[in-house]
């Protein structure tokens, strides 16, 4: 599959933006070792930005940064929103209340549970009307919400708005489940190559050996592996390269997925 990079965004420990993220990769420049992402949401209204999770927060703002970047109408888009924990602080606020002897659980705390509930927050925020999908595969979460959106893009030949992101669950579940630090990063995918940034050329490889790239940072490998989310980080490593590159990212216990990104024609 080829497909074409149109709008990126990413926010992480250490960076608030996809543009931090590209100049510490092209140039080195350091990273803010205190920097956490705080979601505003601010695309959203007032009203479902106050019952807005942390989580759809991160989602709305990662994807908002991608449309903005690739000039696209939010219309215009089909929508593939993935994360592997979810709505961290709504699931653990259900265990909470349904540990309770009254087993009371908040209808607005409910709906922000199920897994569409980011997708269906920028539907309602962004006026799309464009066909979503919401998945989740846990630590291959993010290779397998690029292979969605790449497979729907080329299918249906209509640009795709990818979106991933993770959240922390609060104690005591933080420490049993992955994804301790807020990631996310979100991209607008097009057939069309023209006015893109980049070219991927997406492989499913049955080379079961084969390794997943690794980054040379130890901090940013630490990071790395932390998130369904974050494992994008040698791809996105990729993206900001100025020559060519090829990544493998894990698929499935089986499968891997090679991505070789080229540079537009200038």
């Amino acid at each position: 599959m080829i497909v074409y990079l149109k709008g990126i965004a990413a926010t992480g420990p250490g960076f608030e933006n996809w543009d931090t993220l590209c100049r510490h990769f092209s140039s080195g420049a350091a990273l803010n070792p205190d920097f956490i992402p705080c979601p505003q949401g601010a695309m959203l209204q007032s009203i479902e930005r106050r019952r807005a999770s942390t989580t759809v927060k991160l989602a709305v703002d990662v994807a908002q940064g991608a449309l903005q970047q690739s000039g696209m109408k939010a219309e215009d888009l089909a929508l593939v929103f993935a994360s592997s924990n979810g709505d961290t602080n709504t699931i653990h606020y259900i265990c909470e209340a349904l540990a309770t002897p009254e087993r009371i659980v908040s209808p607005t705390r409910f709906h922000n549970s199920v897994h569409n509930a980011p997708v269906g927050y920028w539907s309602i925020a962004s006026g799309s009307m464009q066909p979503s999908s919401s998945l989740c595969a846990l630590s291959h979460t993010f290779a397998a919400g690029l292979v969605e959106a790449a497979s729907q893009c080329l299918a249906e030949d209509v640009p795709v708005l990818l979106a991933v992101f993770d959240t922390p669950f609060p104690e005591p579940l933080y420490p049993l489940t992955p994804g301790h630090l807020p990631f996310g990063v979100a991209m607008v995918l097009d057939a069309n190559p023209r006015t893109s940034l980049a070219g991927m050329t997406i492989t499913i490889d049955s080379d079961a050996g084969l390794a997943p790239t690794q980054m040379d940072n130890p901090l940013l490998e630490t990071l790395r592996c932390d998130s369904s989310a974050s494992r994008s980080l040698p791809l996105l490593a990729a993206l900001a390269a100025p020559a060519a590159q090829q990544v493998v990212l894990g698929y499935a216990e089986d499968l891997r997925l090679k991505v070789s990104v080229d540079r537009p024609p200038s």
